[in-house]
């Protein structure tokens, strides 16, 4: 085993891909043929899209295989008291192959991700722990907040592809 650490560029695309819905599916439990399908077909384009400028993908590999994988979603809002410089970070789908975990491998990708938001100016980096990845988004930093406001969403129906 070999593991190099970097991020990740578009000739990665296919490997992004396959560990997206590898994600969803430790996350979810499954995907139907459907829902499958319709990540196969939006991934790429939306890879090839945000990927390098607002999408920063940390990666580790084993060799040319991306085995695991944290994103950096960059958003620019009007500035605040608290962001300046109206940058902000959202960690993404973070995931590491079942047989590569417990390695460290997520926390050494997390510190770069961190490091990388502080080098360009980010105000914050946002992200929602599972129980599982709270460790080690500790380690590196993280703490819970309470806010002022209460977060809320508005769901649309489930679209088809």
């Amino acid at each position: 085993m070999n593991i190099t650490f970097d991020i990740a560029n578009k000739s990665d695309i296919d490997e992004l891909v396959r560990l997206r819905i590898a994600y969803m599916i430790d996350d979810f439990g499954s995907v139907t043929d459907e829902e499958r399908a319709g990540m196969e077909k939006q991934l790429p384009d939306y890879f090839e899209r945000k990927l390098g400028t607002e999408l920063v993908a940390f990666v580790a590999r084993d060799g040319e295989k991306i085995v695991s994988v944290a994103y950096l979603h960059i958003i620019e809002m009007p500035a605040n008291s608290i962001l300046l410089t109206g940058l902000f970070g959202d960690v993404l789908s973070v995931y590491t192959e079942p047989e590569y975990r417990g390695q460290g491998l997520c926390t050494k990708l997390m510190q770069d991700l961190v490091e990388y938001g502080r080098n360009r100016g980010l105000g914050r980096i946002d992200l929602l722990a599972t129980d599982e990845g709270y460790p080690i988004y500790e380690k590196v930093g993280f703490k819970e907040t309470e806010a002022r406001y209460r977060s809320m969403k508005l769901y649309f129906e489930k679209v088809r592809f």
